[in-house]
Order: C-alpha cells, then structure tokens, then sequence
C-alpha cells in the first residue's frame, strides 16, 4: 500500500497545465463572486422594497402590493444596469476605445 504513494507522476501529472488551470480557477471565482454580488444586491433591493411597498402583513399579498414590490425591484436593477453602463462607456471613452 505504501507504493501507491511512492510514485512521483502523480505530482507531475497536476503540474501540467498548472497556468491554465489557475487562470481558469480565477475566472470561475470572479464569475462566482458576481454572481454573489448580484445576489446580495436583488436581496438587498428586495428588503427595501419590502418597506416601500409593504402596508400590512396579511395572510397573502393582493395585487396592489405584489405589483408594487416587482415594479420596485426592476426599477432598482434598471437603474443599476444604466448606471454600470454609464460607467463603462465613460471607461471606454477615457481609454481611447
């Protein structure tokens, strides 16, 4: 059992690509951690839309308040994309792009 552990190629087998693989994992973790961020910005719109919109608590929401909540969200991440473009065309414009 101690010869399965004596072989070196399996070191050298994960050295391979070992570049490629930590680009790859650093991209997988910049996705991932954007979509946390996403996460976490949906949750936060959520809670203050809650409070906006919210009258009562009752047993179900009528339509006025579930109207008000999803016009509410969509209007946080509407803004949010026009500001984050906004953003990147100025970038564009002030790198000579």
């Amino acid at each position: 059992m101690s010869d399965l552990f004596a072989n070196d190629s399996i070191s050298t087998t994960t050295n391979i690509g070992g570049k490629e693989a930590d680009a790859e994992l650093q991209q997988f973790l910049l996705v991932e951690r954007e979509k946390a961020k996403l996460q976490a910005q949906i949750h936060e719109f959520s809670d203050i839309c809650w409070e906006k919109c919210m009258d009562k608590p009752g047993s179900k929401l009528d339509s006025r308040t579930e109207t008000c909540l999803v016009n509410c969200v969509d209007r946080f991440i509407d803004v949010s994309l026009l500001i984050t473009n906004r953003f990147s065309q100025m970038l564009q414009k002030s790198s000579g792009y």
